[in-house]
């Protein structure tokens, strides 16, 4: 039975360049601040607008995030009442990315994404201050 892969050598042709060689392009991005917590380690960006984005309806890519951040994220922006379409997907499994498109009525989709993020890391704060408190709770011994 032949093998089902190619040599390594003659995967590609030689005019041919591997994704990873490929420029980035000159998009914009939401983390230009070194500060930014979107930032990972030495300053690899991990949100990017794709092309093809206008004002108020825009495709954002994230690196290192899968269908935890994407489903969250996307019900959290849906419940924004300036918002008229939130989607997400992951292109392929074996790609850590995760994409995610925003259209808004009024306001830029910029804007949406980030009440979004506030939004849910609020949320997050909550459910944190509620299980530390329900956890504490169940931890004292109830008084007879």
């Amino acid at each position: 039975m032949p093998p089902k892969t190619k040599p390594a050598e003659a995967a590609l042709p030689a005019d041919d360049v591997s994704m990873n060689d490929e420029p980035v392009g000159d998009s914009p991005s939401l983390n230009d601040d070194p500060h930014n917590p979107a930032r990972m380690a030495f300053g690899e960006q991990r949100i990017r607008i794709l092309p093809g984005s206008s004002d108020t309806a825009a495709s954002f890519e994230f690196k290192g995030e899968d269908h935890t951040l994407g489903n969250a994220l996307r019900y959290i922006i849906m419940k924004n009442p300036k918002v008229e379409f939130c989607g997400y997907s992951i292109p392929h499994p074996s790609e850590d990315l995760m994409n995610i498109r925003i259209q808004t009525w009024e306001g830029t989709a910029v804007e949406a994404l980030e009440k979004g993020l506030d939004d849910l890391s609020d949320l997050c704060d909550v459910v944190e201050e509620k299980f530390i408190e329900a956890r504490d709770e169940y931890g004292t011994p109830m008084e007879a």
